[in-house]
């Protein structure tokens, strides 16, 4: 039986190409992106409550070294396979080299529902995963250049909102701990699942929105943003079993490499690479991969993480 959060999506994909009036009034959308932001930060903060930080750090270096690595290797492909202009073959890899709240908290529900165990610090990892392409991206586009404005892009991306409600509830939850919790925990853990199907209603509408881009620049970004995830999904597997993580958090980190940034990244990329189209790289994260992932890619990467699992074992 297909999960509801997907078929909200599948409406509002439907609606979207079908013109529909539907839309999520935008205050209801900043709303929800709000709750689900912290959320995820405030259950990431839990198990950091309950672990000495020492003990993460091997893990907070490789996610790093995760998402330089994704970006620098999505590059060549689009600048010399694609034969897209540096400028946008730079912005585009750091789309994909950053991660996407969105099908995190996909991936969230869908392993919480099937009681597949994963390691609850995750967020952390997730906010980590966010600047790492945005540094690639800047360098690849312009080079270690002045004229870069780093104070933006340093405020953009650290003081971003989804930074700020991520690390803030990561704070919040590792100060306050479960019981200090206790009282909010209707809002951000009971209803956790209906806020997503409405944030993801409204994804569905907004991808309906970028099917034309992808008619106008034909199959290789239709290609690139589908085995771009499925390359990166096998990277993060793999590390995910050098770092001793348990079969669901390996499936989550290889979620998490396998998704592609359509908030953090592009308001970073449009401050300090103007020149690159926004429109490619949106069209490709949000209009295909999203949801490829969504749809297809989180049970993907969950049967590829139990059968590393198995053949390490076996």
């Amino acid at each position: 039986m297909i999960d509801p959060i997907i078929l909200f999506f599948l409406l509002g994909a439907v609606a979207g190409l079908l013109r529909s009036e539907l839309r999520l009034p935008a205050a209801i959308y900043d709303f929800v992106s709000i709750v689900l932001l912290l959320a995820i930060g405030l259950k990431g903060g839990i198990e950091l409550a309950r672990q000495p930080f020492a003990s993460l750090l091997p893990q907070m270096l490789a996610v790093v070294a995760l998402g330089f690595f994704l970006s620098l290797a999505a590059f060549p492909v689009l600048r010399f396979l694609g034969r897209f202009k540096r400028a946008d073959a730079a912005s585009i890899a750091a789309h994909y080299g950053s991660v996407s709240v969105g099908t995190f908290a996909v991936a969230i529900a869908y392993f919480t529902s099937r009681q597949i165990a994963f390691e609850e610090h995750m967020p952390l990892l997730l906010v980590l995963l966010e600047v790492p392409a945005i540094i690639v991206g800047i360098v690849l586009a312009r080079g270690l250049s002045r004229e870069t404005r780093w104070r933006s892009v340093a405020h953009e991306v650290f003081l971003g909102k989804s930074i700020v409600l991520l690390l803030g509830g990561l704070l919040i939850g590792w100060v306050a701990g479960p019981e200090g919790l206790s009282s909010i925990e209707p809002l951000f853990f009971d209803l956790f699942k209906g806020i997503l199907a409405l944030f993801l209603l409204e994804m569905g509408l907004i991808t309906a929105t970028q099917i034309g881009s992808l008619r106008r620049y034909g199959a290789f970004l239709m290609a690139f943003g589908i085995g771009m995830p499925i390359f990166s999904a096998v990277v993060g597997t793999a590390l995910g079993l050098v770092l001793g993580l348990s079969v669901g958090g390996t499936a989550v980190l290889a979620t998490l490499a396998a998704s592609a940034s359509y908030i953090a990244v592009p308001a970073a990329m449009r401050i300090s690479v103007p020149e690159a189209n926004p429109t490619l790289s949106l069209a490709a994260s949000l209009g295909i991969t999203f949801p490829f992932n969504v749809l297809f890619g989180i049970p993907m990467y969950h049967a590829l993480a139990v059968w590393a699992e198995s053949f390490l074992k076996g």
